[in-house]
């Protein structure tokens, strides 16, 4: 019985999510060091993680997928409702991150590397099956002009922060009790 269920999951998942969940895993993974391997660049830490807040760890996920995202939208179907379909997966998958990694580390009092590992893969997953589920939604006007308000504000948010970041917990590097760059 376990067997036929993993086979209905396989049929679910196609392989372009498959490539899509590991492409997001690796460039996210990597994308942890490019500002420290980039020389401190400040173009490159707009993109990628510059200290160890949380904040900065959600970039991990956001600029791969939307990059992954926007080149299966180039080479795939022209999807009317493009932006609410990524604003919705990213959305949810760093919305993932942020719920499993403050829970996890609240009720055990302190955090693992194992464990944050896992909030990055869940969150990941969690993206590219909202989308996916968002797909078989019919497109309508407000997913149109809604998916582009909501991904403008997004992008905006994730082009900032890291410049100009709000002084609150989610911001704060735990190592260093800094905001943002490195001083």
């Amino acid at each position: 019985m376990p067997l036929k269920g993993m086979q209905k999951i396989r049929e679910k998942i196609s392989v372009q999510t498959l490539a899509g969940i590991g492409f997001v895993l690796v460039l996210g993974t990597l994308s942890h060091f490019f500002y420290a391997w980039s020389g401190e660049n400040r173009l490159v830490g707009i993109f990628a993680a510059v200290n160890e807040s949380t904040w900065e760890h959600l970039k991990l996920l956001f600029f791969p997928a939307l990059l992954f995202w926007v080149l299966e939208w180039i080479f795939g179907k022209k999807k009317p409702n493009f932006l609410w379909l990524v604003s919705l997966g990213l959305l949810a998958g760093t919305a993932a991150i942020v719920v499993s990694f403050y829970t996890y580390s609240g009720v055990l009092g302190k955090n693992f590397l194992v464990a944050d590992i896992l909030t990055f893969v869940i969150g990941v997953l969690v993206a590219f099956a909202v989308k996916n589920r968002a797909e078989k939604c019919s497109p309508s006007v407000v997913t149109r002009w809604g998916g582009a308000v909501l991904f403008c504000i997004l992008l905006l948010c994730y082009l900032l922060f890291t410049v100009f970041p709000p002084h609150i917990g989610l911001f704060l590097d735990p190592n260093t009790g800094t905001y943002g760059f490195p001083a």
